[in-house]
């Protein structure tokens, strides 16, 4: 019966696995969604109003800097240019006129034939005159630059990602295309890919691992298995206030033209960790009204150690205070577990960052008194005693039972056959 009590006291014990804090990574990742964008990428309106006479680049077509997209036809255009130039003729005529009078009247000023006051009238008209000049020439200029804009040109090297004009279309010189509705739309769109502007909008719990240092490898879907490299290129240094997150921009080549504008990626961005933080897998948290702790053992004794928490890790988690490296911790606490139980340890989980886990014993009879401990050492050897009775009485029906066979064996050899008697 005292073998039982002990058995019983013993089981009502907790066993639990260990961990030992472990030196945090060198490096850290992160994964986070990202949005991929052109190096330079332009929509290209028109600047003047009229009728859309030819396109020459469709969609995809690799273009260079002033290779002509599309001509408009501008007949009110033409016909304004024509005036502006007409008008310029016609003050340019106006000009040599007064320019001629005003010599004239200024040769006569020492013969005394003309008054001064006359003289001063015709010198002004000539300067007048050429003001008019200089501002007639100025519009045809104008009309001239005009004139230019029929012309849709690519403004650099790069790839036509967008074509949203045929042949026929009227655009409006304000800005675009007008469509049913009146608003503006671009005519074409073009994109230098030759690198690529990687956008991740970073998260401000992430906020402290953004540095020039940093890297990350891209994985698209159209792709799998394959990553790009990218640098970091800026931080808007700035949280969104809807999502408190910061824009990070990266920059990756893109020379064989495999990543296009505007795809979705996910970036695992690396960078710098400080090893000398340590971490323990979250599992041994223990997370309660007046803050966080960890399960220590010493001396097969539990006691709840306060901890401060750093960057979450997923599995794990940085322990910035409250723990040792040598330290013994709980690897799964229940939420009964309180400061001073006494525990029995079962060999702990090897590497808690793989991908077994940590394996804890539950508390078969934790609450278990005294009072429950007299009553089932009562009961017990009674049941005991008539189990004995049970098995004695069957081993010797099982002995009675195996005898028998070998007494009537015994008893054929030494009785004599009737051949042998006679």
């Amino acid at each position: 019966m005292h073998n039982l009590v002990q058995e019983t006291e013993d089981a009502s014990i907790p066993r639990v696995a260990l961990v030992m804090p472990q030196p945090g990574p060198k490096m850290r990742t992160v994964s986070l969604p990202a949005n991929l964008a052109a190096w330079y990428e332009a929509p290209i309106y028109a600047q003047v109003s009229g009728y859309v006479k030819m396109w020459y680049k469709d969609y995809g077509a690799h273009v260079k800097k002033g290779d002509v997209l599309a001509e408009i036809s501008t007949p009110s255009l033409d016909a304004q240019f024509a005036a502006a130039k007409a008008h310029y003729d016609v003050v340019m005529a106006r000009y040599k006129l007064a320019l001629i009078t005003s010599e004239r009247w200024s040769a006569l000023k020492s013969t005394q034939a003309v008054s001064r006051q006359e003289v001063d009238v015709q010198a002004a008209n000539a300067a007048a005159q050429k003001a008019e000049l200089e501002a007639a020439a100025h519009e045809v200029e104008r009309y001239q630059a005009l004139e230019n804009f029929k012309k849709i040109v690519a403004p650099f090297d790069g790839i036509v990602t967008s074509r949203l004009v045929n042949v026929g279309d009227y655009v409006n010189g304000d800005g675009g295309n007008l469509n049913a509705r009146g608003s503006v739309a671009e005519l074409f769109s073009v994109a230098d890919v030759r690198k690529i502007r990687v956008f991740v909008s970073v998260p401000q719990d992430y906020a402290n691992v953004i540095s020039p240092d940093i890297s990350a490898d891209l994985t698209v879907p159209q792709y799998p298995g394959r990553t790009f490299h990218a640098k970091f290129l800026a931080t808007a240094k700035a949280f969104n206030a809807s999502t408190r997150t910061v824009t990070t921009e990266l920059m990756l080549e893109n020379k064989d033209r495999l990543l296009w504008p505007n795809s979705y990626a996910t970036a695992e961005i690396k960078a710098p960790s400080d090893p000398s933080i340590l971490i323990l897998p979250t599992s041994t948290l223990i997370f309660r009204a007046h803050g966080t702790q960890v399960a220590k053992v010493e001396g097969n004794h539990v006691h709840l150690e306060n901890v401060k928490l750093g960057i979450n890790y997923g599995t794990t988690m940085q322990i910035l205070s409250g723990v040792k490296a040598t330290d013994k911790i709980v690897a799964n606490p229940t939420a009964d577990l309180l400061d001073g139980d006494q525990v029995k340890i079962v060999p702990s989980t090897h590497g808690y960052n793989s991908s077994e886990k940590p394996k804890v014993t539950p508390h078969p009879l934790k609450n278990v008194t005294p009072g429950d401990l007299r009553r089932a050492a009562a009961a017990l050897p009674e049941e005991t005693e008539a189990e004995e009775s049970d098995k004695s009485e069957a081993s010797s029906d099982d002995a009675s039972a195996k005898k028998e066979p070998e007494d009537r064996a015994k008893a054929a050899k030494t009785t004599p056959s009737s051949h042998d008697a006679k």
